[in-house]
């Protein structure tokens, strides 16, 4: 009722005042005619403003006693979301805020429910947080059951029975009226009185085709009963939701692999029924898929036109040799940012090896392609002598290169913590750690592979006396 959720509101008011970082706070309660939340009563939200110049560490610190204090308040259900991610898991979820989602998939409401609380009990084990199930509580309702022994004695057609109670409960147009250029539809319903007590529904008076009238309670059994708010369907099929968070400090992807693997082990569903896993942890790993296929059809174009510009394939093969040492730095920043407790394999991450490859490769073609010139257009012996030149040559480009993306990007990579930055920051790291190795390594690793792998074309006789 509005009644309990304003007193449970200000019992969570109270905590929030207690919490330091708080800045503002505010319940929201209840809808307005035309307001985007369309909850009722029984639901309300928090709107919390923490200070400014708060660290990322701090941030989740507030929110985990914000956690505990819905936690510690028997009888609810709760989920804590920032304004951003509760649009975007609206958005990538169909309307499901928290970022893992198991829509149990049967007909037997009964069973949905049951097996809806085994895996809230298996989330629960793995210390989920905001475990949350769509809610079945039962609405009151009035039953209508129709007898047929009386509708057949007394004259009535099933059908009629029911238009007139719908006609009098929920009303039916029968008629407009034109006034100028308005037209006006015209209703037929029971005044409110007659419609506010369930007492009555059964003295509502029906009258038959051959002028028979008997109330409603003559022909049909009315009582009360209780029902579901509603039923969520999904592809022609009934299903109950179960959401709820990560816990704090592991990632959606390792969460949700633990997740599969728990609930295989303690719940088999029967025949007719299945799990199906949705949330931002599917929309994420849709996403990475797709991010690695585009640029697995980009490396196969780039390698293809390498092969035709550099002219053998062993040139093309220095080239790719140059992405795993970008790699091995880009996979010792996200490991160092995991030791400090902000790192995963998000997608930021993932960005950023794609990224940190092409500056990477593009480094490398600076080198090869300058070899390349110094033998076939300079005519310079391929010995160690040319190879140190060529890299001394290709330091200052290679090194601006790198320190102008570095500069860059280290704003974001020291505050990858900080709240806006959840995408940038990661990337920024992978680049970062990427550039580091990968330019060191190309001035000392990839001269001496090239002096010992690469293979020129032979140079012209009269190119080369024409350089002379």
């Amino acid at each position: 009722s509005l009644e309990e959720t304003l007193r449970i509101g200000k019992q969570v008011s109270d905590g929030l005042a207690k919490i330091k970082g708080v800045a503002t706070y505010e319940q929201q309660v209840g809808r307005a005619e035309r307001g985007e939340d369309p909850f009722g009563p029984e639901k309300s939200e928090f709107h919390v403003e923490l200070e400014p110049h708060l660290t990322g560490k701090q941030q989740a610190g507030i929110e985990v006693q914000i956690r505990d204090l819905l936690d510690s308040i028997p009888g609810i259900q709760n989920e804590v979301l920032t304004f951003l991610g509760d649009r975007i898991h609206e958005t990538v979820s169909g309307g499901d805020k928290l970022p893992v989602v198991v829509n149990i998939f049967g007909s037997d409401l009964d069973a949905l429910d049951k097996y809806a609380d085994d895996v809230k009990s298996v989330l629960t084990d793995l210390k989920a947080d905001d475990v949350n199930a769509n809610p079945t509580a039962g609405t009151p309702r009035i039953g209508v059951h129709l007898r047929s022994d009386r509708l057949t004695e007394l004259g009535f057609r099933p059908v009629e029975v029911l238009e007139a109670v719908q006609t009098a409960y929920e009303g039916e147009t029968v008629a407009q009226v034109f006034r100028d250029n308005q037209t006006t539809d015209v209703a037929v319903i029971l005044d409110a009185a007659s419609r506010r007590n369930p007492e009555e529904v059964g003295g509502l008076l029906l009258t038959s085709a051959t002028g028979v009238r008997v109330p409603l309670r003559e022909i049909a059994d009315v009582y009360l009963g209780s029902g579901r708010a509603t039923i969520a369907h999904e592809g022609a099929q009934r299903l109950k939701k179960v959401s709820c968070s990560p816990p704090i400090g592991q990632d959606v992807q390792t969460f949700v692999a633990a997740m599969r693997e728990a609930l295989d082990k303690k719940i088999k569903l029967p025949a007719g029924m299945h799990f199906e896993f949705t949330g931002t942890a599917q929309a994420d790993a849709a996403a990475s898929h797709e991010l690695w296929l585009h640029a697995g059809v980009a490396a196969v174009g780039i390698l293809m036109l390498l092969s035709v510009v550099l002219g053998h394939w062993r040139n093309v093969l220095l080239v790719v040799i140059n992405l795993p040492l970008a790699l091995a730095g880009g996979v010792l920043a996200v490991f160092i940012a995991k030791l400090l407790g902000g790192g995963d394999l998000s997608m930021g991450v993932r960005v950023g090896f794609v990224t940190l490859f092409g500056i990477t490769t593009r480094n490398a073609i600076m080198m090869i392609s300058h070899y390349e010139h110094l033998v076939t257009e300079e005519g310079r012996p391929w010995n160690l002598e040319t190879s140190i030149h060529g890299a001394s040559e290709r330091l200052i480009p290679i090194m601006m290169t790198a320190l102008v993306t570095a500069l860059g990007l280290l704003p974001l990579a020291l505050g990858s913590g900080e709240a806006g930055r959840e995408i940038e920051g990661p990337m920024a790291q992978v680049i970062l750690g990427g550039l580091i190795t990968s330019t060191v390594l190309n001035l000392l690793v990839l001269p001496t592979l090239a002096l010992r792998w690469a293979k020129w074309r032979v140079p012209d006789v009269a190119t080369i006396a024409k350089a002379d």
